[in-house]
């Protein structure tokens, strides 16, 4: 494998950089903010620390990302100690970070300017997925960085698809952050029916889940559901960051997400609630209060 980079050793980048390193990805730099998570990642899977993200990028071939919002992709990425002031040209940068398509345009841009081929790839698949190499991903920019980057993505990617051009991986994760918000909306209000009228909720989904009502979310989250857990999984804060960014797309494009912006203001009680750091599926919990 090529010679990569990279930055943001979060719950989903610490076991993508991993993947790499497990399909031989031999020299791997990475860089995190927290400077002991890099520094143990490097210790269990043999790659090594960098000071800066433009010193874990100089040398890649491929220099991966996956960090918070927009403002900490252009902390890591852009200026001085950016990895793009490290690389070379004719390599390729590839953001997994979930943010805006405008971000990824001006971030295609500024490749540009230096040679650098670029790629916005949000994922899709959570911790597990990605603990298990089996991510969705969603890219958008130009079809040649594509084909390049692709086999190399594959060490932790198990769909990876070209959506269009810069910015259209952004937009596509965005369609599905609309579609979860309103499964689950509905998995907490069946649940919260079920239970009402007095239902097992274990007994009505193993038949639901088999027709047309099934859903991943139906299949791996009614259990915790029903038990009241909450602790694990896709943070509300992190999901109400996504609707942010779709309703703010929505708002520039003329679409209409009333679903979107009404399951982001039950969100917001959840995060009343304290639920800030749990699970999605808590939108039971301001049923059930």
């Amino acid at each position: 494998m090529a010679r990569t980079a990279f930055i943001g050793l979060g719950v989903m980048g610490y076991p993508m950089a991993g993947h790499l390193a497990s399909a031989g990805g031999g020299d791997i730099a990475v860089f995190n903010r927290t400077v002991s998570k890099a520094e143990a990642w490097a210790k269990e899977h043999g790659g090594r620390a960098a000071a800066t993200p433009r010193e874990a990028a100089e040398g890649a071939e491929f220099v991966f990302c996956c960090v918070g919002n927009d403002d900490d992709v252009r902390s890591v990425l852009l200026g001085e100690d950016g990895a793009l002031a490290g690389m070379r040209s004719g390599a390729t940068l590839v953001d997994h970070t979930t943010a805006s398509a405008e971000l990824a345009r001006e971030l295609e841009a500024a490749a540009k300017a230096k040679g650098v081929r670029f790629l916005d790839a949000p994922v899709s698949g959570g911790q597990a997925g990605a603990q298990n190499g089996i991510l969705t991903i969603m890219v958008g920019g130009e079809e040649d960085a594509f084909q390049a980057a692709q086999p190399v993505m594959a060490a932790y990617g198990r769909t990876i698809s070209r959506m269009g051009p810069a910015g259209a991986g952004q937009l596509a994760k965005m369609m599905n952050q609309i579609c979860i918000a309103g499964l689950v909306q509905g998995l907490a209000e069946a649940i919260h029916f079920g239970k009402r009228a007095g239902l097992d909720t274990k007994t009505v989904v193993g038949a639901i889940s088999k027709g047309a009502a099934g859903s991943w979310q139906m299949e791996n989250r009614h259990e915790s559901m029903d038990a009241g857990r909450y602790d694990f999984g896709f943070a509300v804060e992190w999901m109400r960051k996504d609707l942010g960014i779709c309703l703010a797309e929505a708002r520039a494009n003329g679409a209409k997400l009333p679903v979107t912006a009404l399951v982001d203001q039950f969100y917001a009680e959840v995060e009343a609630m304290g639920g800030r750091r749990w699970d999605t599926s808590s939108l039971l919990a301001r049923l059930e209060k």
